[in-house]
């Protein structure tokens, strides 16, 4: 598995809820639909400009509040990472689970700007901004949160494993 991610940059700051990213009206929409609804009132429109391979940059307690499945929205837009100062540890979680490397970064916000590209390892635990050069280490991913976001989240590896059955193939 490739560990390095280079990408946009969308920087949001500190205290960013699950109920910010993904509103009560939208859990009841199907994925691709709410996944157009995330940052909705922080940041107006901000899902038509993000595209696939784009990282988000947040600062402390990324990810406060509710167990909502934020990270099934940010993969539908294709977001390749998020990077914090801090995260939740439930919505850190939930990220890894569902194979969206998170990488602990403290600094992350005043190192970069929106508009920016960061390069990062999460495997070895670094975030680079490509325009200024500032390199910040943070915490490395353990050897088995590598290899559950190698298998695409926790799911899929347990399928992998045998220890669930693998999922259907969509349309069937």
């Amino acid at each position: 598995m490739d560990t390095l991610i280079t990408g946009r940059v969308w920087v949001v700051g500190d205290s960013v809820t699950t109920d910010a990213m993904y509103p009560a009206f939208a859990m009841k929409l199907p994925v691709p639909e709410a996944a157009r609804h995330i940052f909705y009132e922080l940041r107006p429109g901000w899902t038509d400009q993000v595209q696939p391979g784009d990282i988000v940059v947040a600062g402390r307690n990324f990810g406060l509040g509710s167990s909502r499945p934020v990270a099934a929205l940010f993969r539908e837009l294709g977001i390749a990472a998020l990077i914090a100062e801090e995260f939740n540890s439930l919505f850190l979680r939930n990220c890894i689970n569902h194979g969206l490397p998170a990488l602990t970064v403290p600094g992350a916000t005043e190192a970069f700007s929106d508009g920016d590209t960061a390069c990062l390892d999460f495997a070895e635990g670094w975030a680079e901004n490509t325009k200024s050069g500032t390199r910040l280490d943070g915490g490395a991913l353990p050897p088995l949160v590598l290899d559950i976001l190698a298998a695409g989240g926790i799911l899929p590896k347990l399928a992998r494993e045998g220890y669930i059955p693998a999922p259907a193939a969509h349309g069937h």
